[in-house]
């Protein structure tokens, strides 16, 4: 919560989703008072959360925090900016660092590309086109599945090279390490994708022999 009332660029609106934690989570959120919107409700994973917050927003731009990540200071600051040069782009995600330790000192680890909520700005239109976040088995890919989904209607996602948000590194976390039951959600995603081309590819096909059976071909051969 720091992180965001600390950035650079304020958002004008800030909504937290309590989805069924047992932590002080909505103590903590209320001594921030008229700056916060708070949501609590029974746990449904992450993408109903996402869902929740997003059905609550009035802006033109939504950006996204998970709980065990930090921004960037800057962080909204240089997505604001890539949207006002670049109108075509719909979604902008960054890099993300990982760290381990308390904040005060953070044990800094690796960076990479973070195709994730905690890095990516939106358009509020292009969320509401794309639908809800969906809740893959396992919990993980949620954000992958809404994404190529988002490519599938022509929607532009950019990458930036900078580094938008920290990940802090714990066992217990959700995201931690490769996890087989975790990780199902991934290949749920990859199927879902690859469902949806081969469904366009039929539509294509039913659509072209419509087209063929809708004209004859007429051939006169001369008896010599």
């Amino acid at each position: 919560m720091r992180s965001i009332l600390d950035q650079s660029i304020l958002p004008k609106e800030i909504v937290v989703v309590n989805d069924g934690s047992t932590d002080a989570t909505d103590s903590i959120v209320k001594t921030f008072r008229s700056k916060v919107t708070l949501i609590s409700q029974q746990n449904q994973g992450c993408g109903a959360a996402t869902n929740a917050g997003i059905k609550r927003i009035s802006t033109p731009l939504i950006a996204f925090l998970d709980a065990d990540d930090i921004w960037h200071p800057d962080k909204t600051n240089m997505q604001m900016g890539k949207f006002e040069t670049f109108p075509e782009i719909c979604g902008i995600c960054g890099r993300i660092q990982t760290f381990k330790g308390p904040i005060t000192e953070p044990v800094l680890c690796g960076i990479f590309d973070f195709w994730g909520r905690t890095t990516m700005m939106v358009r509020t239109e292009v969320a509401y086109q794309i639908g809800d976040m969906i809740d893959p088995p396992g919990g993980r890919g949620d954000t992958v599945d809404w994404i190529a989904r988002g490519r599938d209607l022509n929607f532009r996602f950019e990458m930036l090279a900078e580094v938008l948000a920290f990940r802090r590194i714990r066992p217990e976390s959700l995201s931690y390490g490769r996890n087989v039951e975790k990780d199902r959600g991934y290949l749920f995603a990859a199927k879902r994708a690859l469902d949806r081309k081969r469904g366009k590819i039929l539509e294509q096909g039913d659509k072209l022999y419509e087209s063929v059976s809708q004209f004859s071909v007429s051939t006169d051969l001369a008896q010599g």
